[in-house]
């Protein structure tokens, strides 16, 4: 766990946004996510590795889970996402309680976001111009992959 403060969204999905391009720099999917404590501490972050990894389930915000380690809860905790949380993604954050999510770019693809918030999830959309372009400059570019990811045809 880090001591920095990470005051504000904007802050704290530059984390997450920096684990995205570390993905698409390693040949991945540009998605990323960082879970932080209530104070703003960082405790986890990641990028999908699906590609890299070779490994489905290692979506953004399961790295990030997984590198936060074990928290007494997660009610308070708020988890950043690069893209709108898949359904394995929301569930995630249903399953382990998880307060807050944050989320990047909701126009490529918008995934479990409104199920979480009408189940107590408070969910803030900020609609990055630059993830927006990111993500949808590799879906145009990778149409296979990203169906893959999503699990589409």
């Amino acid at each position: 766990m880090s001591d920095q403060i990470y005051a504000t969204d904007t802050e704290k999905l530059d984390v997450a946004i920096g684990e995205a391009l570390r993905g698409l720099a390693e040949g991945g999917i540009p998605i990323g996510a960082a879970l932080f404590d209530e104070d703003g501490r960082l405790l986890g972050s990641g990028h999908n590795q699906r590609v890299q990894g070779d490994n489905p389930a290692l979506h953004g915000e399961t790295a990030a889970f997984l590198a936060a380690g074990r928290q007494k809860s997660y009610r308070k905790t708020t988890m950043v996402t690069t893209l709108s949380p898949c359904w394995y993604c929301s569930g995630l954050v249903r399953q382990f309680g998880i307060g807050r999510v944050v989320v990047g770019d909701t126009v490529n693809f918008f995934g479990g976001q409104d199920w979480l918030a009408e189940n107590g999830t408070e969910v803030t959309t900020l609609n990055d111009p630059e993830l927006i372009k990111i993500m949808g400059d590799f879906i145009n570019a990778n149409p296979e992959l990203w169906n893959e990811d999503i699990g589409e045809e």
